[in-house]
């Protein structure tokens, strides 16, 4: 299955990689080769992960507090979101709407 990150979750990337690097040189690389992986993980195991805000999948990161928020649209997974799970619940609701 085809794997489309959007932009909004580009910049979700973005910003716990520079989190990452600027609490230890080098992290911030290993955060993003954490998550890719588990995005890659999608390619065979999307659509499994419960749903949650009415809409969206939800895959937890294996190494890191964050949660992939996804839809399955036209045969195709894509990433609207990458957010951290410490975040208050009400603020996550806020940016996925």
């Amino acid at each position: 299955m085809k794997i489309k990150i959007l932009e909004s979750a580009k910049e979700d990337l973005k910003e716990g990689f520079y989190f990452y690097e600027s609490q230890a040189k080098g992290m911030g690389n290993y955060f993003l080769d954490s998550l890719f992986s588990d995005i890659d993980s999608l390619r065979l195991f999307s659509g499994i992960h419960s749903i949650y805000f009415d809409k969206y999948y939800r895959l937890l990161s294996k190494r890191f507090p964050f949660a992939i928020y996804y839809r399955i649209e036209e045969n195709e997974v894509r990433i609207y979101a990458v957010l951290d799970c410490r975040r208050n619940p009400a603020w996550i609701r806020k940016r996925l709407q």
